[in-house]
C-alpha cells in the first residue's frame, strides 16, 4: 500500500480560490447600511425618556404609562442587532482593505478593530443605563423614584457622548486612513472623515444630535463603498485563507515594517 503525499501549499491555494472580492465589498456596504438603519431606529425610539429637567409629575406620568415606555423597550431590543451589524461591518471592511493593499498598517488596522469594539460596548452600556428604569417598570413593576429617573438617563448619555463618541472618532480616523491607503475611499471623503473625527473627539456638547453624526458618516461611507463595489470585477478574488492581522503580534521584521 502506498500513501499519497499531501499537495503542496501552492496547489492547495490554486484549488481553493478565495471568495469574490466584489461579494465581500458588497457585503461590507450592505451591513454598514443595515447598521445605520438599526442604529437610527433604536436610538430615536429611546430618546423619549424624561431628562434631568423633568418634573416629578412628568416622570410619574411617563413611567406609569405603558404606551410611553414601550418604544424604549423596543429600541433596547433593536440595539443589539445594530451592534452585531457594526461588528460584521468592521470585519468585512478589514477583509476588503487587506485584499486591496500590498502592505497593510497593523497599527491602524488593530486600532480600528479595538475602537469599534469598545464603541459598541460603551453604547450598549449607555443605552442600558438610559432605559433601565423603563425596563424595570415594564417587566418587574418596579417603583418609580424621580431622583433615580433623572440620574440614569444622564449617566447613559454621558457614557455615549463623552466615551463612546471618542471611540467612534478613533474609528473614523483609522477607517479614513486605511480606506485612502487602500484606494477604496476618495480623497475628499477621507478629508471629511478627519473633520468628522475631530468634531467627535473635541466636541463638548451634551446634545443627542452629536450621536447621530457617526452613523450618518457610516451611511455615506457605505453608499460610497457600494458604488465602489459595483466597479470591482467579478473575477477578482480575496486571498485564500487570508489572515487579516487581528491583533497580530509584531514579532517579525515584516510586521514591524508594515507599521506606519
Amino acid at each position: 500500500m502506498t500513501s499519497e503525499s499531501p499537495a503542496p501549499p501552492e496547489a492547495a491555494s490554486r484549488s481553493d480560490p478565495g471568495r469574490s472580492l466584489r461579494w465581500a465589498a458588497t457585503l461590507t456596504a450592505v451591513v454598514g447600511i443595515a447598521f445605520c438603519i438599526l442604529f437610527f431606529t433604536s436610538y430615536l425610539l429611546m430618546t423619549g425618556v424624561p431628562g434631568a429637567d423633568a418634573t416629578d409629575a412628568e416622570i410619574f406620568a411617563y413611567y406609569n404609562s405603558g404606551e410611553q415606555t414601550a418604544p424604549v423597550v423596543v429600541g433596547l431590543y433593536v440595539m443589539p442587532f445594530a451592534g452585531m451589524a457594526f461588528l460584521w461591518f468592521i470585519v468585512s471592511l478589514r477583509m476588503w482593505a487587506a485584499a486591496s493593499v500590498r502592505s497593510n498598517s497593523v497599527l491602524q488596522s488593530n486600532l480600528q478593530l479595538v475602537s469599534g469594539i469598545i464603541f459598541v460596548a460603551l453604547f450598549f452600556t449607555g443605552a442600558a443605563a438610559s432605559s433601565v428604569l423603563a425596563v424595570s417598570v415594564q417587566f418587574a413593576h418596579g417603583p418609580v423614584d424621580p431622583g433615580v429617573a433623572r440620574q440614569f438617563p444622564v449617566f447613559g448619555q454621558s457614557l455615549i457622548l463623552f466615551f463612546a463618541m471618542r471611540m467612534a472618532a478613533m474609528f473614523v480616523f483609522t477607517t479614513s486612513g486605511i480606506g485612502r491607503s487602500a484606494g477604496i475611499l476618495p480623497r475628499w471623503f477621507a478629508l471629511i472623515g478627519y473633520a468628522v473625527g475631530l468634531l467627535l473627539l473635541l466636541s463638548a456638547t451634551f446634545s443627542p444630535l452629536l450621536v447621530l453624526l457617526f452613523p450618518s458618516w457610516v451611511l455615506v461611507l457605505s453608499v460610497i463603498l457600494l458604488r465602489v463595489a459595483r466597479g470591482i470585477s467579478k473575477d477578482t478574488r480575496l486571498p485564500a485563507r487570508a489572515g487579516f492581522g487581528v491583533l497580530s503580534p509584531l514579532g517579525t521584521s515584516g510586521d514591524r515594517d508594515r507599521m506606519s
